[in-house]
């Protein structure tokens, strides 16, 4: 359970969602390391995701 929060906190913060002060109540019950790898993980999954749509839309109209 503790993972879907960190996830759903570093998603509030990729897209700018919340109050300030839910934000540093955030900070201050998580853990830094913690959301910092969630958050490397959901960006590289992000890029990944774009560079498969980008892969299957080039392979497509070339095909």
């Amino acid at each position: 359970m503790e993972t879907l929060i960190n996830v759903r906190n570093v998603l509030w913060a990729f897209f700018g969602v919340g109050r300030r002060s839910a934000a540093s109540d955030q900070l201050a019950r998580g853990k830094p390391v913690v959301l910092i790898a969630t958050a490397l993980v959901l960006a590289a999954l992000f890029g990944l995701t774009l560079w498969g749509l980008a892969n299957v839309a080039v392979h497509s109209l070339s095909g």
